[in-house]
């Protein structure tokens, strides 16, 4: 008889992921639901980044190349509508168009007597206009990425807080009903079970994207100084007197 009314009592028992979800705790139904917008939105941003990143790499490679090849800054001014996915033309764009400003106002003069051309002075104008378009570039290429970090921190505790609601709803019961079998504690422990593993769920990704897209900023910020260096050393040696 014990064994028949044993089993009568754990049939009842549904410890099913849906309904386990839906007969949980309101507020572990609100984390749930947090977590899997994190998640939904933090796919988006995965995926919109690495095309972001690719777009970028394929535009820089070609860039450096006329760059190098090329006979006069205005030859690759010209072309430079081609590689508008590319931050080192956008470095050139910027550093090219100062130059200008510069050789039109008052800090240029000219090559001694055959007046061929203008040198300038104030290259302090030139740095400052670099480094601001290369803080233009990295702030475009981080856009977003704060929310792969806020979702990695924050992602295990918002699953932590679900799973200690749904413990607490499992002694709850236990405390009405005076009993702890499996029917009184299983709804609690498996929604607090679930609720950590979304978090985990939501977290993991993100924090492992977010710590591989943070390295590839950091070359790209590398090879844009190094950029911003050698475009410098261009621009003294043709277009500023010597101070």
């Amino acid at each position: 008889m014990i064994e028949i009314a044993y089993a009568a009592e754990t049939a009842k028992v549904d410890t099913g992921m849906w309904h386990a979800i839906s007969s949980a705790n309101i507020i572990v139904q609100l984390s749930l639901l947090t977590l899997v917008v994190m998640s939904v939105v933090t796919w988006a941003i995965i995926a919109q980044k690495r095309k972001q990143f690719r777009k970028v790499r394929q535009a820089n490679e070609p860039f450096l190349d006329e760059f190098w090849r090329a006979d006069s800054l205005d030859d690759i001014y010209e072309h430079i509508s081609r590689y508008s996915d590319s931050p080192l033309a956008n470095l050139f764009k910027d550093g090219y168009l100062e130059l200008r400003k510069m050789a039109d106002s008052n800090l240029a003069q000219k090559k001694g007597n055959d007046e061929s051309g203008p040198l300038l002075t104030g290259i302090d104008n030139l740095e400052r206009a670099l480094r601001k378009a290369t803080d233009s570039e990295i702030a475009l290429l981080e856009h977003r990425l704060s929310f792969l970090a806020t979702t990695g921190s924050s992602g295990p505790f918002i699953g932590l807080f679900g799973t200690v609601i749904g413990i607490m709803t499992a002694f709850q019961k236990i405390a009405q009903t005076g009993s702890a079998n499996l029917a009184v504690v299983a709804p609690g422990i498996s929604e607090a079970l679930i609720a950590t593993a979304v978090g985990l769920f939501a977290a993991i990704p993100a924090s492992v994207f977010y710590n591989m897209y943070v390295a590839n900023i950091r070359k790209l910020e590398l090879d844009m100084q190094n950029f911003c260096a050698d475009f410098l050393n261009i621009a003294k040696r043709n277009f500023f007197v010597d101070e």
